[in-house]
């Protein structure tokens, strides 16, 4: 008998790393944690923490020792050691949400979900940080809502055309993908995470009319094409090869910016971004600090490691927002070692609260 912890949880929230990117986790209210012996079929059946099943961490080869109830909604097998799926998994046909994070499973051991007519209403799949070469056949999903396989060796997006259009966030970060393609379907989907492939072009993007969030950070992309894209609030380009920022001009809904560690010479096609929170243009090769006098919600502004040479004309350069602006970086600039430095910015920004690495209470 293998005795394990029920964890309970209500509410769900998924959230990415941009940089290029963001890590995949879980924010849950526990409610409650009970311990119970998972081959004690009866009290598992009639325990309504039988609902969530976590055995995280616990290296398991295989669940021959473990009780799976039938009524369970969730199943997290994150950080073991499986290299097959046990069958009756196959049989919950209560499952609304599968992790198989950070396992020993390759392309061959997914082959069984295609015929697993019981899992019909799963609606997250999370694949993440296996071995898998392909992208897996997921048809039998049809009302999938999550589907996540970064961190594994797949090198193209051919498979996505059977993934359900009802998806709502689609994770293939950290892989070695060199085109965008069979996405035209996700009309609904809000998240879409491709950072640490092998990308050149932004490419078929036009049909994803909800997108709210588009993470392409360590990618080698020369040229920004959002192809229309409207309703985008988030985007990362991070760590690839743009030399100008011209492209995003149509974004009106855009909040959060990040350019970092790119080619970029100048501030430019920033005019209309009026929703802008956070611009992050640090790490290129930047002289002056414009085309933001219009943005009046900027609130994080970090301009480290270019070659501004000058606090002259800041104030001028961030006038509209210099109320809301709380935290601002230039260090590593030539102006950083201007004579009161910081209490030039401090006079500037009223509200600021922190400059560079110095916070302020």
């Amino acid at each position: 008998m293998i005795f394990y912890t029920f964890r309970l949880y209500k509410g769900n929230v998924i959230e990415a790393e941009s940089g290029f990117g963001r890590l995949f986790s879980w924010e849950m209210e526990e409610v409650e944690s009970i311990g119970v012996a998972i081959s004690d079929h009866d009290q598992a059946e009639d325990d309504p923490s039988s609902t969530l099943l976590d055995l995280t961490s616990y290296q398991l080869h295989d669940l021959d020792s473990v009780e799976l109830p039938s009524t369970l909604t969730e199943l997290d097998l994150t950080a073991n050691r499986l290299s097959t799926l046990d069958p009756r998994i196959g049989n919950l046909s209560h499952l609304k949400k599968l992790s198989l994070r950070q396992n020993l499973i390759a392309d061959a051991a997914l082959h069984p979900l295609s015929s697993w007519n019981a899992l019909s209403s799963l609606e997250e799949l999370v694949l993440r940080d296996n071995q898998l070469s392909n992208i897996p056949d997921v048809t039998i999903f049809n009302k999938l809502l999550l589907f996540d396989v970064s961190f594994n060796q797949i090198s193209s997006l051919q498979g996505l055309s059977r993934v359900s259009d009802t998806l709502r966030e689609l994770y293939v970060s950290k892989n070695e993908v060199a085109k965008i393609e069979e996405i035209d379907h996700f009309h609904h989907l809000h998240i879409l995470e491709l950072g640490s492939n092998k990308l050149r072009v932004m490419e078929n993007l036009h049909t994803l009319a909800n997108l709210q969030e588009l993470w392409l950070g360590r990618n080698r992309i020369k040229v920004i094409n959002l192809c229309g894209l409207k309703c985008i609030k988030k985007i990362s380009l991070q760590s690839n090869r743009l030399t100008s920022m011209m492209g995003f001009e149509g974004c009106i809904a855009l909040e959060e910016l990040y350019l970092s560690h790119n080619g970029i010479e100048k501030m430019e096609g920033l005019s209309t971004l009026v929703s802008l929170r956070v611009l992050d243009v640090s790490s290129n090769k930047l002289t002056l600090v414009e085309d933001i006098e219009n943005l009046t919600r900027l609130e994080d502004l970090w301009l480290n490691d270019n070659q501004i040479a000058s606090l002259q004309g800041i104030a001028e350069a961030v006038v509209a927002s210099r109320e809301n602006l709380t935290t601002i970086y230039l260090e590593n600039n030539p102006c950083a070692k201007t004579s009161n430095y910081t209490a030039i910015l401090r006079k500037i920004f009223p509200n600021i609260q922190q400059i560079d690495s110095n916070v302020f209470s």
